[in-house]
């Protein structure tokens, strides 16, 4: 049976100094990964439902997709339910995120890699121990996403003027968010004893993969779900317990740890998968950045991407017109 306890301590708040976008990423982890995973469901159950040439299909959307005591449960309602469900939401956001295309284009907007690289860079070291969100999210997944909310930012602040010396200021008082460490992606498997976490061991040097041992024998249930994964942890990280952070400080890429004891009596072994160097960031590298933050703190609640329907003539199935 797995325990409901945590392998993190009590988080503190989160420093209101955390630039805008880091505030507003970190507030909807759990809404941004359903979305995604709801797109990737739904493409997949389009193809699923069209007709091939060596199955039969019911056009009437009436097939049985599941059953409980024997009541059928059919595609139609299937579809019916998520579409009432998430699809409001989900075309809502997509449609946003093509109406920021055609706002980039025409205002002449771009996003470059290193502009990309940065934002990651600050969402990892500002990343709470107990968000998933930023590892749930495959490298591919968590760039396009960034880049998405790069277009958004831009677009939203293109008539925003920011004085340079304001910018020298903020950045100046929070030097701190821009001289990040190094990160270390971390994977975990938690057991209540030495001999429990010692078969384990065993069991990972006779071949058997790490995600899987995490699945089958960690008592933290939300990294055990990801097959261990805790995401990138830093030495500054004071929600995480201090025995995790020495011992991964002290592993190298693709190394996995001995069984070690954590500060509630059980025991833990750790293995670093990817491990980033720190790096600090001058003003100048960083200037469009600080910018950005200052200029988006400046806009009113009612500027949002919904505020452009009308100009790229959006429209939708819903019929409400967006303001």
């Amino acid at each position: 049976m797995k325990s409901n306890r945590n392998l993190h301590q009590t988080p503190k708040p989160t420093p209101n100094n955390l630039p805008y976008t880091q505030r507003r990423l970190k507030t909807k982890p759990t809404l941004l990964l359903l979305l995604i995973l709801l797109i990737g469901n739904l493409f997949w159950l389009v193809l699923w439902l069209l007709p091939s040439d060596d199955a039969p299909s019911s056009k009437d959307g009436s097939e049985e997709i599941a059953a409980v005591d024997g009541e059928s449960i059919t595609s139609q309602k299937w579809l019916s339910e998520m579409e009432k469900r998430y699809g409001k939401e989900t075309l809502q956001d997509l449609v946003n995120e093509a109406v920021m295309e055609k706002a980039a284009k025409k205002y002449k907007i771009d996003v470059k890699d290193e502009e990309i690289d940065l934002e990651i860079a600050l969402l990892r070291s500002a990343q709470d121990s107990n968000d998933t969100t930023l590892h749930s999210l495959s490298p591919e997944q968590l760039r396009q996403k960034v880049r998405a909310q790069l277009i958004l930012d831009k677009v939203l602040t293109n008539d925003v003027v920011v004085e340079e010396e304001q910018a020298k200021k903020y950045y100046d008082e929070n030097k701190s968010i821009y001289n990040i460490p190094t990160t270390y992606r971390t994977s975990m498997i938690i057991v209540n004893s030495k001999e429990d976490a010692e078969r384990v061991e065993k069991e990972l040097k006779s071949g058997s993969d790490f995600a899987v041992l995490a699945r089958e024998h960690s008592l933290d249930a939300a990294s055990a779900s990801l097959g261990g994964d805790i995401g990138f942890i830093t030495s500054s990280q004071s929600t995480l317990d201090a025995a995790i952070l020495q011992k991964v400080q002290n592993l190298k890429e693709k190394e996995t740890s001995k069984p070690f004891v954590l500060s509630d009596g059980r025991y833990a072994i750790a293995t670093v998968t990817e491990k980033v160097e720190g790096q600090s960031f001058s003003f100048d590298q960083v200037t469009g950045h600080v910018k950005r933050q200052l200029a988006l703190e400046q806009l009113p609640p009612s500027i949002t991407p919904e505020t452009f329907w009308k100009e790229f003539n959006a429209t939708w199935i819903y019929g409400e017109s967006k303001k």
